[in-house]
């Protein structure tokens, strides 16, 4: 039989975990439960919450509602997403990870302080995400969003500048990003590194996991950024390192050659149920 290990490391950050646990308390009590988008980009865990009553929903489906709770995931919401809930009189569930709840607080202070001096809110951040979207929204939709180095030529370097960072975002980009603003040398340059450090801490722990076996298999959902990540830190220290959201798209093939010891890890949005079943079927394989 294989020898199969999972990553102690790997599976759900607290925020995620705080979430699903909201949701699945909701649910057990029977109540019905709108989460407003993805409640984690995992579609195996989805699916699980889906099964129970959970329903996702969009921002424009707010208005059409009836009753039930809607849930915030922990990704976090702007501003007008409260209001909506307030104005259509609907009960709220607000599972917002601490961590990007703070956040959102710093940058709605440094927001206005900069407003005041005629500076500027950067954010680096991926343009469109869930966390992002809640974020500029503590600005007004001011902010600057720059998704990677070769956008800092954005920034008006002749204003106040005060930049925060997505708590999933590189440490090392940003670090990069800090250094090409400050060697346009602004007049006034602020900086925060809020990158989670649960989340970022991932990497170089899956990395040193993934090069203790002859064969890794990643467990993952097809949006999620944070899996992207991981899998491809793996796959920088181990060629052997697989893909797969389910347990369905384990390919034999790989265990081709005699190899005695496998190991499974996971994205921050991978629940230990669903490693669990992949370890199981790998060990099935070859019994």
């Amino acid at each position: 039989m294989i020898r199969v290990e999972i990553d102690k490391y790997s599976g759900f950050c607290f925020g995620v975990q705080k979430a699903i646990e909201t949701a699945s308390a909701l649910l057990s009590k029977g109540e019905k439960v709108h989460c407003l988008g993805d409640i984690v980009h995992n579609e195996a865990e989805s699916e699980r919450l889906a099964h129970k009553g959970m329903s996702i929903i969009q921002h424009n489906q707010l208005n059409k509602l009836q009753g039930g709770t809607v849930l915030f995931r922990a990704h976090g919401e702007p501003p007008e997403s409260y209001q909506q809930i307030t104005d259509k009189g609907l009960t709220l569930k607000d599972a917002t990870c601490p961590v990007v709840l703070k956040l959102q607080q710093r940058i709605r202070k440094a927001y206005l302080s900069q407003y005041e001096k005629n500076g500027q809110l950067v954010i680096f951040g991926k343009r469109g995400h869930a966390e992002v979207v809640g974020l500029i929204g503590q600005t007004n939709n001011e902010a600057i969003v720059i998704e990677d180095a070769s956008e800092v030529s954005k920034i008006d370097f002749s204003r106040p500048i005060e930049l925060f960072a997505q708590t999933t975002k590189s440490p090392d980009v940003l670090r990069s990003i800090i250094e090409l603003i400050q060697n346009e040398q602004p007049i006034d340059f602020i900086w925060h590194n809020t990158t989670c450090k649960q989340v970022t801490g991932r990497v170089p722990r899956i990395k040193e996991f993934a090069s203790q076996f002859p064969l890794v298999v990643f467990v993952g959902g097809k949006k999620s950024s944070n899996a992207k990540v991981l899998y491809q830190a793996c796959k920088e220290v181990n060629a052997n390192s697989y893909f797969v959201t389910s347990a369905n798209e384990l390919d034999t093939k790989w265990f081709n050659n005699v190899i005695e010891q496998v190991g499974v890890c996971g994205a921050t949005s991978t629940p230990q149920w669903l490693m669990e079943e992949v370890a199981e079927a790998i060990r099935k394989i070859r019994k």
